[in-house]
């Protein structure tokens, strides 16, 4: 555990010193879980979001988007569930003061238990080397099928306690796990209570007929309330999607671990809507669909994996999230969820308008269901970043930091050196610049030692360096360095334009889908 708390640490300095993720409002002393995306990070963010637009929106005719308000009027909330049911579970500790949220605190207990079947894994790996079978070790060896029975049947207990809002039987759990404070280590436990996580805010001119508003706690409504504007509009025949990227703002009481728990923060949600009956097989196929989607960046297989929701909401049929390794272990990174018609139904009876669609192969209208995919981009960007971030050895000796994020997602594809600051290297370097910019994002540099550049540049996240020296006057051609591999090749000038575009073309990426 403290590994993994060390390999955090690393990976939230370096967001700062490379200028992806900053503080907000630090030279006030910050302001708690909430961030600003720093130049680098502005740009990784909108690639991560344009990656998701396009496989989404672009990829599929029956996909459109849009881009809803914040605010909403204040009866949305009340007709989708979040005026009254939209709480976390909260538990106080009497001695240290500090409050958690009572279910994290039981999944934290579960990831250490999780961690022990790979402790286990990791030493049976090493005990039958190449002829060790992941797969059959999991299933076989009894020590690890006790620790995932345990595991999963704290998680079973937990789900089915909230699910019937039984918070003295999560108390109780708590309890009998002997789980303590994480920063006293005292079990001496409050009830578990529940807190509301909407912001609220004012809509007027002045505080007698102000009306009470609040910050949308996620985007999906904003689809919602839209559904019949679109499909009128766009002629969109069942079954079809809307898509939609945006802020969203909860009030988080136990927001921690960096970008991945915030209180303002950017969702990337599609609601397909669906013929009744036809839920299953479209939350399979979603399922799938979204996996290949996260695959097709290349950060490896075994960082993700399913989990199905033990407790539902009220509403859904099945939902399972897509789970990534992130350096403090397996959490969510995007939830699949079959809502069945309650949102459409909710808003139909809350604002006496219909919200149904007429299917002309069955002559009749109803209201549709719904299948959901939503994934948080704050997350999304953490999972790339604390992914890519590598400390490498090199054959001399050396170890070079290395940020390897999918060339794809990169926020600056490239850096253009000159070997020396005179002799006309700068101006072929500018020139060339001149030329790369109208398609990618690139870069200048001409401080320091060329070795150092590369570092800074690896360090940076940059996929490629493109060297101009005195060769480059004599015949044209420029040493093209990459990123991961370090490999380097002289090429024409006029070549390097086509060996960055397909290094990072979304066509060549998207395709693995």
């Amino acid at each position: 555990m403290a590994k993994q708390e060390d390999v955090f640490k690393k990976v939230i300095s370096h967001a700062k010193e490379y200028g992806y993720v900053f503080q907000s409002s630090e030279i006030y002393d910050g302001l708690s879980a909430v961030y600003d995306y720093a130049q680098n990070g502005v740009e990784l963010k909108k690639n991560i979001r344009e990656y998701w637009w396009q496989a989404m929106v672009q990829l599929n005719d029956n996909i459109v988007g849009i881009d809803a308000a914040i605010f909403m009027h204040p009866t949305t909330w009340k007709a989708s569930g979040h005026v009254d049911a939209f709480n976390d579970p909260l538990i106080d500790n009497k001695d240290s003061k500090k409050r958690y949220r009572a279910d994290v605190l039981i999944e934290d207990h579960v990831a250490k238990i999780e961690a022990k079947i790979d402790k286990e894994v990791t030493k049976a790996a090493k005990r039958f080397g190449d002829s060790f079978d992941k797969k059959q070790f999991l299933e076989t060896n009894q020590r690890v099928l006790d620790y995932q029975a345990k595991a999963d049947g704290i998680l079973k207990r937990m789900g089915k306690s909230l699910e019937n809002e039984d918070l003295a039987d999560v108390k109780a759990l708590i309890e009998e796990l002997g789980i303590a404070c994480p920063l006293s280590g005292s079990k001496n436990w409050t009830d578990v209570k529940q807190f509301n996580l909407m912001f609220g805010t004012k809509l007027g001119a002045s505080a007698d007929s102000a009306m009470d508003l609040y910050l949308r706690p996620e985007t999906a409504q904003g689809i919602f309330v839209n559904f019949l504007n679109v499909q009128k509009t766009g002629r969109m025949k069942i079954p079809f999607g809307i898509a939609q990227t945006g802020k969203a703002f909860r009030n988080e009481i136990v927001a921690r671990q960096f970008i991945f728990r915030m209180r303002e923060f950017e969702q990337m949600e599609m609601q397909y809507f669906i013929k009744p009956g036809t839920q299953q097989e479209w939350y399979e196929k979603w399922k799938e669909k979204r996996l290949k989607w996260h695959l097709s960046l290349g950060m490896g297989e075994d960082n993700y994996r399913f989990h199905d929701h033990e407790k539902l909401a009220h509403y859904a049929d099945a939902a399972a999230d897509i789970e990534f390794k992130f350096p403090f272990g397996f959490k969510e990174l995007e939830g699949i969820h079959s809502r069945t018609d309650f949102d459409l139904s909710q808003h139909e009876e809350y604002s006496g308008k219909k919200l149904q669609y007429f299917d002309p192969e069955e002559n009749k209208s109803y209201v549709p269901y719904v299948l959901e995919t939503s994934i948080g981009l704050d997350r999304m960007f953490l999972a790339v970043f604390s992914n890519s971030l590598k400390e490498e050895e090199l054959e001399n000796g050396t170890t070079r930091t290395v940020l390897k994020i999918p060339a794809v997602l990169a926020p600056t594809k490239a850096a253009v050196l000159p070997l020396l600051k005179r002799d006309g290297l700068p101006e072929v370097a500018q020139k060339l610049i001149d030329e790369l910019k109208w398609d990618f994002n690139v870069i200048y540099d001409e401080k320091d030692a060329v070795g150092r550049r590369y570092r800074r540049q690896d360090a940076a996240g940059t996929p490629f360096c493109v060297t101009v020296d005195h060769q480059t006057l004599e015949d044209d051609t420029v040493t093209i360095r990459h990123r991961d591999t370090m490999e380097q090749q002289r090429v024409k000038l006029s070549e390097v334009k086509e060996i960055i575009s397909k290094e990072v073309d979304m066509r060549y990426w998207l395709q693995k889908i």
